[in-house]
């Protein structure tokens, strides 16, 4: 794996957040970083393919029935 070196900046509450975090893990700050990273990109890759999926139904003229909505609002506000 070919690593490159990113320089960020942090406020110091969440430097020393992660400085906990890789002490209780018995790890380095890098560590703990690129596991959040990679928490993030895979997030972000989960959402993007999930709405690319919701675009190709809606294109395919796939939409929910009205009470389908109906029922799923309903369920949230109860």
């Amino acid at each position: 794996m070919n690593k490159q070196t990113v320089t960020l900046r942090l406020d110091s509450k969440k430097k020393q957040a992660l400085d906990t975090i890789a002490t209780g893990l018995d790890r380095d700050r890098s560590y703990v970083l690129n596991e959040a990273i990679d928490s993030y990109l895979e997030a972000h890759h989960w959402q993007v393919e999930h709405i690319r999926k919701g675009i190709r139904q809606a294109d395919a003229g796939h939409f929910a029935k009205d009470s389908e909505v109906s029922a799923a609002f309903a369920k949230w506000h109860r």
